[in-house]
């Protein structure tokens, strides 16, 4: 037999400790990429309504 009590849980401990922060990381990563993706559309609407602006100002303003 080996040393180890029958009821020693260390590996599983140390399992769920390292299951813990790999979801921890992964939500980080899910929550980082997320932002990126809303700063990418907010920068996509500035960039279409300043389109829009500037297309409006030349049919104004050119004669």
């Amino acid at each position: 037999m080996t040393d180890r009590d029958w009821d020693d849980d260390g590996g599983c401990e140390n399992a769920v400790e390292q299951a813990e922060r790999t979801t921890r990381i992964g939500w980080a990563a899910i929550a980082g990429v997320t932002g990126l993706l809303g700063v990418g559309v907010i920068a996509v609407v500035v960039v279409c309504v300043a389109v829009v602006i500037g297309m409006g100002y030349v049919v104004v303003a050119v004669p």
